[in-house]
């Protein structure tokens, strides 16, 4: 992705980050994911996101995360940097070392807990864009999580600052999704960022999804964003509904619980985090695993 270039399209996994049982991160773990990735076709790598536990990584942490994605990629896929803080400061601080080790874009979520008003995330993203407007930024509105919204004129707002290309729209209101893909300017992605949603936005013209089951079937997942993408309503909702378990039940609890639990039950990693971050409840883990079977991920 650049900032002269078309939208970046497909599947773009919301990666996990790895940690050994003492807590530390797992970096042999996180290059084995990210050839893993490459090797099933996932369209790009978006890391230290809330599935990738950002609120838990320090800021050395996070740093390296970055660093060792984008030189582990190196160039066969795009890395997409978890940039987001509730300080302006920071977040410009984050983007600024994305850039300087080559990340190829930056994601940046509505400021969390401080509950800013919507010019003040005007303000916030604008001033990110201000100050690295040259590695291009995706905007990432959770309210589910974030509890501010970023309304629809706010994007728009938004949409017309240099730097700002695109939005991970995570709120799973269809409607919402088909405003902004009718109003935003001409080269300005729309993404789903909600997994059972996802291949509705794509069927209504969004750019693709940034995905928590592309983290257990990256093939799957870059097949329904083709077929989505294209038009193919019949190939990509067959997709769907092989992957409509995985899509409900990695949420049972929080993410990234259940899907670091599905990621260490395939021998991907293993399934250790941070708290307050716990394991999976013992009652859930059948729940998950067949969502795996039902997927066809697991004999």
């Amino acid at each position: 992705m650049t900032l002269s270039s078309a939208p970046l399209t497909g599947s773009i996994v919301a990666l996990v980050t790895p940690m050994l049982d003492d807590g530390s991160v797992d970096y042999a773990a996180l290059r084995k994911l990210i050839d893993w990735h490459v090797q099933e076709g996932t369209d790009c790598i978006g890391v230290v996101g809330t599935t990738g536990e950002s609120p838990t990584v320090n800021v050395e942490e996070h740093r390296e995360i970055i660093r060792v994605a984008v030189e582990q990629a190196a160039g066969r896929v795009p890395v997409m940097a978890g940039c987001g803080a509730n300080s302006t400061h920071e977040a410009i601080a984050l983007a600024r070392y994305a850039r300087q080790v080559g990340a190829s874009s930056q994601l940046q979520v509505v400021p969390y807990y401080n509950k800013p008003t919507q010019e003040g995330q005007y303000q916030h993203f604008k001033a990110i864009a201000e100050a690295v407007g040259d590695l291009p930024m995706v905007l990432y509105n959770v309210p589910g999580r974030t509890v501010a919204d970023m309304h629809h004129e706010t994007v728009l707002r938004l949409s017309q600052v240099p730097g700002i290309v695109g939005i991970k729209e995570a709120t799973g209101n269809i409607e919402r999704a088909q405003w902004l893909i009718r109003d935003v300017p001409q080269g300005f992605a729309v993404y789903s960022g909600d997994d059972p949603t996802a291949v509705a936005l794509m069927l209504c013209g969004g750019h693709g999804n940034i995905s928590v089951t592309a983290n257990v079937a990256p093939r799957l997942m870059r097949q329904l964003c083709a077929a989505a993408i294209a038009g193919d309503r019949r190939a990509a909702m067959d997709i769907q509904f092989q992957l409509l378990p995985l899509h409900r039940h990695l949420f049972v609890e929080a993410n990234p619980i259940p899907v670091k639990w599905a990621m260490a039950r395939l021998g991907l990693c293993g399934p250790a985090m941070r708290l307050p971050m716990t394991p999976l409840s013992q009652g859930n883990e059948a729940v998950v695993e067949g969502a795996l079977r039902a997927a066809g991920l697991l004999a």
